[in-house]
């Protein structure tokens, strides 16, 4: 199991058309801290599977990420 997997678990039981999550709320999802990168690098919330596996998790759930706030601690996904 990826350890991404638990957001996958939660955004593909999501009814809603948007779905905003503060990191925090993500760390608490998948039990495990983010990375240092995901809290100052757009890059790596990209909507690209090539970019790493945590995309994956948005991506096959029919989600993607619109938009990330770092001073806010906030990604915001879009469903596909």
């Amino acid at each position: 199991m990826s350890k991404y997997e638990p957001l996958y678990k939660y955004l593909i039981k999501s009814e809603e058309a948007n779905v905003c999550l503060v990191f925090a709320e993500i760390e608490k999802i998948l039990v495990d801290k983010l990375p240092a990168s995901a809290y100052v690098h757009r890059q790596w919330w990209a909507n690209n599977k090539s970019k790493g596996r945590q995309s994956y998790a948005w991506l096959d759930a029919g989600y993607e990420v619109e938009s990330v706030d770092f001073n806010n601690k906030t990604v915001m996904f879009r469903r596909k």
